[in-house]
């Protein structure tokens, strides 16, 4: 049964990333913002909506359908608890999700036992270039899929100030390139070709001002024999006028053919045994962050509460990318492959 009434939602977090969110929730049909909070009260205020320093006050004074936790990972279990002691139906929290595995079991335990559904807002997988990707791979375009490569390339972590006027916490961050950043493509590689059963990950830091890695390989075993390698280096950059698009460049290569994503975030398919390519997605033309994903995250999420379906990274589900970014770790340090 589809759901016509307005769907009240309020936000917890006024920081960078926060402009996203708020900037799409105003563009979603049927969406009503209801209310901003964040330890900052200004902050809260600057969104022009009813501002609190205080969530359980916001959650009384607001009765919500949506929370959506925009802070970081040490701020995830107390709000997400907040909501659940308020009867909130629905959480739709940042990630990475909570500090740990072991804390991110416990509040999923807890919110399902409270009939609260959790959502990860893990964004990339929406993305319309790897939607594209998705769609050709279903519909056969590059036949059996063998491999796929992601090359990270943002170009934004050289030198002793790096990152210090977009998020400075990066500098001390003990684990950066993979637990911040990586696990992007952990979900996304996932998407689009199931689970891994095992990962190999040789990471380094090159950039000394930091505390945590910044360059390094991850190689991910994929069912069926399927094989994917991220390659992440945080201080060299790939051919965009915007390298935040897309942050890196991508091939998902196939028996008849390969798929090709660049930075300007359009998507092309050379067969095999051709030269020439097919372009089946044109360059991104949004000016925000990644090709408007999310917006594409958010949208998915109301139009699934409003049609009864359940949505992709449920809490339950995004547990499995927490056990292979842990992995990631171990092996790196064992020097082994370790399987998940």
């Amino acid at each position: 049964m589809i759901s016509t009434a307005p769907l009240r939602v309020a936000c917890i977090g006024a920081g960078y990333f926060s402009q996203f969110h708020y900037g799409a929730w105003v563009r979603i049909d049927g969406v009503t913002l209801v209310g901003s909070a964040d330890q900052n009260l200004s902050a809260a205020q600057a969104t022009g909506l009813p501002a609190f320093d205080q969530l359980e006050t916001m959650l009384d004074r607001t009765k919500p359908d949506i929370l959506d936790i925009i802070l970081p990972p040490s701020g995830h279990a107390d709000a997400i608890r907040t909501a659940i002691a308020a009867r909130i139906p629905t959480v739709i929290c940042q990630k990475p999700f909570c500090t740990d595995l072991a804390q991110a079991t416990a509040i999923t335990a807890e919110a399902e036992a409270a009939g609260t559904t959790v959502i990860i807002h893990e964004n990339f997988r929406f993305m319309p270039w790897y939607r594209t990707i998705k769609t050709a791979m279903n519909a056969g375009d590059i036949g059996t899929v063998l491999q796929a490569t992601f090359r990270l390339r943002p170009g934004d972590g050289q030198g002793p100030n790096a990152y210090l006027d977009r998020q400075p916490y990066f500098q001390t961050l003990p684990q950066l390139l993979i637990h911040e950043t990586g696990v992007h493509w952990v979900d996304t590689f996932r998407y689009l070709l199931g689970n891994p059963d095992a990962v190999y990950a040789d990471l380094r830091r090159v950039n000394p001002a930091l505390a945590g890695e910044d360059a390094g390989f991850v190689l991910f075993d994929h069912p069926n024999g399927v094989r994917a390698l991220f390659d992440g280096n945080r201080l060299l950059d790939h051919a965009a006028d915007n390298h935040r698009r897309t942050m890196g460049e991508a091939l998902v290569e196939g028996t008849e053919g390969t798929l090709t994503l660049l930075g300007d975030g359009s998507v092309s398919l050379r067969k095999f045994g051709e030269q020439s390519s097919l372009d089946i997605l044109g360059p991104d033309s949004w000016t925000g962050f990644g090709g408007d994903c999310v917006h594409a995250l958010q949208t998915h999420v109301v139009s699934g509460l409003k049609h009864g379906k359940e949505p992709e990274n449920t809490a339950r589900d995004y547990l499995t990318v927490i056990r292979i970014r842990d992995a990631i770790y171990k092996s790196a340090q064992s020097g082994a492959k370790t399987r998940i």
